[in-house]
């Protein structure tokens, strides 16, 4: 098996370059994450108009989860023998599209799509999670509210899997679910919270655009962005009072993100922004931004239209630049969070001209997908193939493998 520990990233910035720099490749080692000082080393860069100089490409050379694993309860750093057999551990895993499943079933398509393509995997990073409070590197308990919403969702979710061989063979996918061998009454039920929400992830029908995640159709970039799986680069460009961040992100859905850092008020609230509306002000060499104005057409943890991020932006070194952003929510935590990452800069030689963010041009995927769906319906009505709803169409590329085969890291 190969080893992927490389960052495998592209990102455009407002002068259309994007950087395809992997730095093992070019046999660079990452610097050891968490050692790193916060405060400023030497003298502080600054624009030519005098504001701290942010500007580069900066990329996360570390894999650490957002929580921290059960198994790894009151840790809050990994020793260098635990990193040195935890990426050799995590490098013998396969990965997705590595490994198939029964030969003709769902399970074994979902596992033929190559996610490594896309995917990155990182040296493990010091830090058990990126959560650094609370102190247990865990999202605090969602309210009532939420887990309600949670639970009316999954159930819905699952009465959509009821009669396929995931919930038969209690493939992953299922957990929870039962297998009855017939088409639920829930067929044709509308998504309950539609049009004033999406879901977040697929449901097992393809009636509408709105019965698949916002990743079916490119529309996964979201704030705050910790880089997961696919893309972990931010290029930032600066001009007097205003400054620019593109985010790489999923497979090619990359986006432009603007903030005003000259001192103008958010916009009325009755103006709603799928990245919210983002203000910053320059606290010493930090720069602060006041995010609110969120749509509730995104999610993030649960978090929607009343989401509000303080995000702290310094660069503590010629190389580094340290992010920490707070979450808050009452409607949705039942306290705010705080999560800290630290990004390494990329070289400016290994750009490339990129022309803009791209994931399935034209969406002629979920136009595919729609009429896909409608010639099954068509077979069925007419005796000539299995209820559609028999057939799982939501299934996880991770589907194909085993639990031990799953990084807990990614």
């Amino acid at each position: 098996m190969r080893q992927r520990f490389l960052e495998f990233a592209g990102v455009a910035v407002t002068i259309t370059l994007v950087s395809v720099l992997m730095a093992t490749v070019a046999g660079q080692t990452p610097a050891p994450q968490g050692q790193r000082s916060t405060a400023q080393t030497g003298a502080v860069l600054k624009t030519s108009w005098g504001e701290p100089d942010l500007q580069g490409l900066w990329s996360d050379e570390y894999q650490t989860p957002l929580q921290r694993p059960a198994k790894y309860a009151g840790k809050e750093f990994f020793t260098e023998a635990e990193l040195a057999e935890l990426d050799k551990e995590r490098a013998a895993k396969p990965s997705f599209g590595e490994k198939r499943g029964e030969k003709g079933t769902a399970r074994d398509v979902a596992g033929a799509y190559d996610s490594a393509v896309f995917l990155t995997r990182r040296h493990t990073g010091r830090r058990t999670s990126l959560i650094v409070d609370p102190p247990d590197g865990r999202i605090p308990p969602v309210t009532p509210e939420v887990q309600k919403r949670r639970a009316e969702i999954r159930s819905f979710e699952l009465a959509l899997l009821e009669a396929t061989e995931t919930c038969k063979n209690q493939w992953r996918g299922c957990e929870g679910g039962k297998y009855t061998g017939v088409s639920s009454p829930r067929r044709f039920e509308p998504f309950k919270y539609y049009p004033t929400r999406f879901t977040t992830g697929g449901i097992n029908r393809m009636d509408n655009p709105e019965d698949h995640g916002l990743s079916y159709r490119c529309m996964s970039g979201a704030l705050p962005d910790f880089g997961g799986g696919t893309g972990n680069v931010r290029a930032f460009v600066q001009s007097p009072g205003m400054v620019s961040i593109f985010y790489d992100t999923g497979q090619g859905q990359g986006w432009h993100r603007i903030i005003s850092v000259n001192g103008s008020p958010h916009l009325p609230s009755s103006m709603r922004f799928w990245w919210g509306d983002s203000r910053g002000h320059w606290e010493g060499n930090t720069l602060v931004v006041d995010v609110t104005n969120f749509t509730g057409k995104t999610d993030f943890q649960g978090s929607t239209d009343n989401l509000h991020l303080i995000e702290r932006w310094t660069r503590t070194g010629p190389d580094t630049l340290e992010y920490v952003v707070t979450m808050d929510d009452p409607t949705t935590w039942t306290k705010p969070w705080t999560v800290k990452q630290e990004y390494q800069k990329q070289g400016n030689e290994f750009n490339r001209v990129y022309k803009e963010p791209r994931c399935h041009e034209g969406n002629y995927g979920l136009t595919g997908a729609l009429a896909g769906a409608r010639a099954k319906d068509l077979a069925f009505a007419e005796g000539r193939g299995p209820d559609p709803l028999t057939v799982e169409i939501a299934t996880a590329t991770n589907a194909a493998l085993d639990d031990e085969d799953l990084d807990d890291l990614q």
